[in-house]
């Protein structure tokens, strides 16, 4: 799964979208309330864990600070090397 954070804003606008919807009858609208505020929580969770990610890109890159923990400091070639060499595959 390959989502970005303009793919994010690409389905928020879209279920704006539907929310949007005139025709819609009052289960369905209630059903569309649901499905929004379930989006827009896991929205916050990803925007907050990209906006970690930045502060944690800028601090390495401001303040050398020696090795930062692995779920921070990711290098996927790197790990993607490592499960090679230990006969897993990619």
């Amino acid at each position: 799964m390959k989502n970005t954070i303009m793919d994010l804003n690409d389905h928020l606008f879209a279920q704006l979208e539907r929310l949007g919807d005139e025709d819609m009858d009052k289960d369905a609208l209630k059903a569309e309330i649901d499905r929004a505020e379930a989006m827009a929580k896991v929205g916050t969770v990803i925007v907050k864990n990209a906006s970690l990610a930045l502060r944690a890109a800028k601090m390495k890159e401001e303040m050398p600070i020696g090795s930062l923990p692995a779920f921070i400091d990711r290098d996927p070639d790197k790990e993607r090397k490592t499960r090679m060499s230990l006969g897993y595959s990619s």
